[in-house]
């Protein structure tokens, strides 16, 4: 599982010009799924976002997690994590998990998510999405399951 998490003041989702889902002060993650993958994977990869302190303390130092600042983070699909760019000039995206693995782990990172924090937003996996944000500091944390041991 890979996710690219993105500190935000704020962000949101669109699919065809309607808004489906946000998140305000927290994480827009950005999640991919690997066919090797499993609830398991799902249920540590959120631990450990869970548990990041990223977010600044009173004295400007990253001390803080999502539940030490009450954060909210926007989950969003995103096979194209795994893209293959070693050869030629078009990516292959054969790494990532097929849609039905992909779409069931997605919805247990969510399920995982909404156990532990108030506001869980959610693209539709498989779409076209359109997403805004405004990343805070700028803060972007690449996490790899297989790396972390997870």
């Amino acid at each position: 599982m890979r996710a690219c998490l993105q500190r935000v003041t704020h962000a949101s989702v669109r699919v065809t010009n309607n808004l489906v889902g946000s998140c305000k002060q927290g994480f827009l993650i950005l999640l991919g799924v690997g066919p090797q993958d499993t609830q398991q994977t799902a249920q540590a990869m959120w631990n450990k976002i869970y548990g990041l302190r990223v977010f600044n303390d009173a004295v400007g130092k990253m001390n803080l997690s999502l539940a030490d600042i009450n954060g909210e983070v926007l989950v969003v699909s995103q096979f194209t994590l795994y893209a293959n760019a070693r050869r030629g000039k078009r990516p292959s995206f054969v790494e990532a998990a097929g849609p039905q693995l992909g779409n069931e782990l997605y919805e247990k990172f969510c399920e995982c998510a909404a156990q532990d924090i108030a506001h869980v937003g959610r693209g539709i996996f498989g779409a076209d999405m359109q997403v805004e944000l405004v990343n805070d500091g700028p803060v972007t944390i690449w996490l790899d399951s297989t790396e972390l041991g997870l």
